[in-house]
């Protein structure tokens, strides 16, 4: 299936923009825009929970008043908490469309799908009901992003064979875990035929900042780790999206540098960034993309990503840096001995991480 519109391999997740003083730096997002689509790029992706509802108005004043509508493609998403029953989809739906400042999306994706919320999704006709949105022209393509198994994406493509792409997690370091499965579910995607879009092709930053032990394995490649996760992600056969969350110009300007003439990577350096991942399971960082997804539901106002950041920070560069941000975000949020074990936050983790115990981790390194 072709996207007539697409341009490049490239696509700009609107979930980590440049912030100033709580709100979209748009001077800043805006000279970003500008780069992207100067370097023959124009797909953007957005969502409601996107900071706060502020990445679809920041596009509306960055992107949309400011480039012709056709020039661009605009994904956006209904996500779990947007809606209770089908009556609520339209409503929010043109919300959507308002607060993008747009008459159409291009995609409209059905949010982080998973074995719980799809029931809903099916019971309250909400595919149907984007199919529908479909026929009369404020949508172009239907889709879904997907956080489970393989097993559970086979059922939903099964139900739903008209559905048009999929966007999954992918990335060298998920590529062969038991737990996140992105080959297993890349496998599904490619069998059914369905064009795949791949987020997190840098987990979140991780593959970006790499431990002493990891970077000394990549370093023979030559090129960013940035460069070389995303890359791997758009080399594979089906992919025709790869989504960067590029926050600063800086990373904009990288990532449309090596993107604008892709190459694709070759069977030596996929073996160097396989190495490279089991290096860093060595080196025990947690496997956090800071999606921030389990900050919402916890009673205790714990910082979940911010806490593990701080000990991811602490092993890689095993200075006293992690210690002073930790005292420092705990100040006047919770600390990671306020949990109190009620698992909503795993409940919510894409990654499916041990939350739980993993706080414990945490609280032991950073509250003796």
């Amino acid at each position: 299936m072709s996207f007539e519109k697409v341009c490049g391999r490239l696509g700009f997740g609107c979930m980590r923009l440049p912030m100033k003083d709580g709100e979209v730096d748009t001077v800043e997002f805006s000279r970003m825009i500008d780069l992207f689509i100067a370097e023959g790029f124009n797909y953007f992706d957005t969502a409601r929970g996107y900071l706060d509802g502020k990445s679809e108005t920041a596009l509306a004043e960055c992107l949309v008043a400011r480039y012709p509508r056709e020039s661009f493609v605009l994904t956006n998403k209904l996500s779990d908490w947007c809606f209770e029953k089908h009556e609520d989809i339209r409503p929010f739906f043109e919300s959507q469309l308002a607060a993008c400042g747009v008459e159409y999306f291009d995609f409209y994706l059905m949010h982080a799908q998973n074995k719980h919320n799809y029931k809903k999704y099916k019971r309250e006709g909400a595919y149907e009901e984007a199919f529908r949105l479909k026929e009369e022209g404020r949508v172009r393509h239907v889709g879904l992003s997907f956080h489970d198994t393989a097993e559970v994406l086979e059922g939903i493509l099964n139900d739903y064979p008209d559905i048009e792409l999929v966007q999954i997690q992918l990335n060298y370091y998920d590529y062969h875990d038991a737990l996140v499965q992105s080959r297993a579910c890349y496998d599904v995607c490619v069998r059914h035929g369905k064009p795949v879009v791949v987020m997190e092709p840098v987990k979140g930053g991780t593959l970006a900042s790499l431990t002493p032990a990891a970077r000394s394995v990549v370093g023979e490649l030559g090129g960013s780790p940035a460069s070389l996760a995303i890359r791997f992600a758009a080399s594979l056969e089906g992919v025709f999206m790869t989504l960067s969350g590029m926050g600063n110009m800086d990373m904009m300007s990288e990532n449309t540098s090596f993107m604008k003439d892709f190459k694709p990577v070759t069977e030596h350096e996929r073996e160097v960034l396989f190495r490279t991942a089991e290096a860093m399971r060595k080196d025990n960082l947690i496997a956090c993309t800071g999606c921030r997804y389990c900050v919402s539901g916890c009673p205790q106002g714990i910082l979940i990503p911010d806490l593990f950041a701080c000990l991811n920070d602490k092993v890689k560069f095993e200075n006293w840096q992690g210690g002073y941000f930790y005292s420092n975000i705990t100040k006047d949020t919770g600390k990671a001995s306020d949990c109190i074990g009620c698992g909503a936050c795993e409940e919510s983790c894409p990654q499916r991480l041990p939350i739980r115990e993993l706080l414990v981790r945490v609280k032991d390194t950073f509250e003796k």
